[in-house]
């Protein structure tokens, strides 16, 4: 069982090949700084779907307290700036359409139920997911297991 931490970070916008790129070494450099406690995290980080930012933090050694949660949330909003995205809204939900990842704001669930886009098993993403198991586990799960399950019973 593996219990490490993990932030999901959504951004609204497609990232292309270069801000990839670019996002990938500003991970690293942040990562090989990151420290809780005084002492150095021990974590690492990706890039999914074009679209998410993972960061895992193995907590076996050190654990990630409020100053180093500050620092990451910190580097999240400098990010933002620097790339022009938005990576903390939390109204933004993002779903599989194929192969493709769409990402909408959660207002918009309703008026995509009702025209048939989305339904019960319209795979989506759970960025709330807090350690690895839930993150492998849930972090795709169906509508109807989600948050925006409660929009099903508004379109019936």
């Amino acid at each position: 069982m593996n219990n490490n931490r993990v932030w999901v970070y959504l951004s609204e916008n497609f990232l292309d090949d270069a801000t990839i790129a670019s996002l990938k070494i500003d991970l690293h450099l942040f990562l090989a700084e990151w420290k809780a406690h005084g002492e150095a995290m021990s974590a690492s980080a990706e890039i999914l779907h074009k679209h998410f930012i993972v960061i895992k933090a193995d907590e076996e050694n050190v654990t990630a307290g409020g100053c180093s949660i500050d620092n990451q949330f910190q580097f999240i909003k400098e990010t933002e700036k620097k790339y022009n995205l938005s990576l903390l809204n939390r109204l933004i939900v993002a779903y599989k359409e194929g192969n493709e990842v769409k990402v909408i704001h959660s207002a918009k669930v309703p008026e995509l139920l009702a025209s048939g886009k989305l339904n019960e098993n319209t795979i989506v993403f759970n960025a709330a997911v807090g350690n690895e198991n839930e993150f492998a586990e849930n972090f795709e799960i169906p509508l109807s297991k989600s948050w925006l399950a409660k929009f099903l019973v508004k379109v019936k």
